[in-house]
């Protein structure tokens, strides 16, 4: 610290005092100079805010896209699965509509006659036969007018896609029988493959407990008779092995149509 030189006129009072006022006013403007010589510029330069914003604001912008690229992909993908489930959805219609189409066009048959399925069957609404053909369970049935021989009437069965009726039980027969004239005979898909292996036309295994054959039947006297007629003798209707190029009536069978 530098010792005050002491001026003239110190040891009065009033010299002192103008001593001190003159010391206190330089110490002011010594002071007032360097604050104004002081850049508070660099105070702000130094300050670490500015950098720590741009920071967070830089990450948000790339947590943004992240966020909005994820959602562009999800909703790509979303839309992938709805057009795939439009298009197959679409593709089953089609499909099922050709394949009714094909049905009708190889059954040649213009007109179906149908009636509505129970309600608990949501898959198929309607069961249909063709035109003057008979419904029964899940079959139709229709009666042949014209005679012809086995093989004959097996054809003619078969250019409207279906068979010779095959009988899986007493209630068939019933059902069919209450409509066929009593005077005549019908073939049905019934033959024999050779050394009395009877064979039903649609593969359908045959069973010896679901058969109608009159008494003594089949007795294949000749050896010839090798296809089945159904018939009305005694009171009731039964079964007969016949020639396969006996002249006959038919009825042929066919699986419902469902719509």
């Amino acid at each position: 610290c530098l010792r005050p030189v002491l001026k003239k006129g110190w040891h009065t009072s009033e010299g002192r005092g103008r001593f001190l006022h003159n010391t206190f006013s330089e110490n002011i403007y010594t002071n007032k100079s360097l604050m104004n010589k002081f850049d508070f510029s660099d105070m702000d330069a130094d300050s670490p805010r500015a950098p720590q914003k741009k920071t967070m604001s830089h990450e948000s912008c790339q947590k943004f896209s992240k966020l909005l690229f994820t959602s562009f992909i999800i909703l790509l993908l979303l839309l992938k699965i709805l057009f795939s489930v439009a298009l197959i959805t679409l593709f089953q219609k089609h499909s099922q509509f050709l394949d009714e189409k094909a049905i009708t066009k190889e059954l040649n048959h213009t007109e179906l006659e149908c009636t509505k399925q129970h309600p608990l069957l949501k898959d198929k609404v309607w069961s249909c036969c063709p035109k003057h053909w008979k419904p029964f369970s899940s079959h139709c049935y229709f009666i042949s007018t014209d005679s012809a021989s086995w093989s004959e009437s097996e054809e003619k069965c078969s250019s409207m896609g279906a068979h010779l009726m095959v009988i899986h039980s007493q209630e068939e027969q019933d059902f069919i029988t209450k409509t066929l004239d009593s005077q005549a005979a019908y073939y049905i898909g019934l033959s024999d493959a050779g050394h009395r292996q009877w064979r039903w036309v649609d593969q359908t295994p045959y069973n010896e407990s679901a058969t109608f054959w009159h008494p003594g039947e089949p007795n294949n006297d000749k050896n010839n008779e090798e296809c089945v007629v159904i018939r009305h003798l005694s009171s009731k209707w039964d079964w007969n092995d016949i020639p396969c190029n006996c002249m006959r009536k038919s009825v042929c069978q066919m699986k419902k149509i469902y719509l």
